[in-house]
């Protein structure tokens, strides 16, 4: 988790005209957001994994999407200090987006390998 936001922070802490994103490809730069909460989201999960495997998922659902939401806050508030970079809303979202998906896609994932377990070892 560590890690992740470190990273996160280390590519916020780029100035503007450093940052190479391929003008070509719309909306890269959302799904870059995206992906990386994702990854943040799926590493603060596996925190959660004992709770998880004992049937409470809401709780670290919430908890792993508001620590997202805040570390976006924050990383959006650092990149306005940050030449050439500016805070934005829709990134928050895009940060949002991808630790809510990463959050369904690990509940489904859970959801279907507990399922397929009590099938083989019933």
């Amino acid at each position: 988790m560590l890690i992740a936001m470190g990273a996160i922070f280390l590519l916020s802490h780029q100035p503007g005209d450093s940052l190479h994103i391929p003008s070509f490809i719309p909306g890269f730069d959302k799904v870059a957001h995206m992906t990386v909460y994702g990854v943040l989201a799926a590493t603060i999960l596996y925190t959660f994994e004992p709770a998880i495997n004992n049937g409470r998922t809401l709780a670290p659902f919430l908890v792993t999407v508001t620590v997202c939401i805040l570390y976006g806050l924050g990383d959006e508030f650092h990149q306005s200090f940050i030449p050439g970079r500016f805070a934005s809303v829709a990134d928050l979202v895009a940060d949002t987006l991808g630790a809510v998906v990463a959050c369904a896609a690990w509940f489904f994932w859970k959801r279907k390998k507990n399922s397929t377990s009590q099938v083989l070892f019933q």
